[in-house]
């Protein structure tokens, strides 16, 4: 994985690679994008990349 997954861009992409991953595998797995705020640390805006997943496994078949 290359790239900067806090940022709009790379976490619609982090997002739509996890869900085709798990779709393909059979599973529904919900995941959100929440834009957060300006962190001085990272000196940027940044995107949480958030699901429906416990400890990185889906809950539920896809129907």
């Amino acid at each position: 994985m290359n790239g900067d997954y806090c940022n709009n861009d790379g976490a619609r992409d982090l997002k739509r690679r996890i869900e085709t991953y798990w779709i393909d595998k059979g599973y529904d797995v919900q995941v959100q994008l929440i834009e957060g705020t300006f962190m001085a640390a990272m000196r940027s805006a940044r995107t949480d990349v958030r699901s429906d997943m416990v400890n990185g496994m889906p809950q539920r078949r896809a129907a």
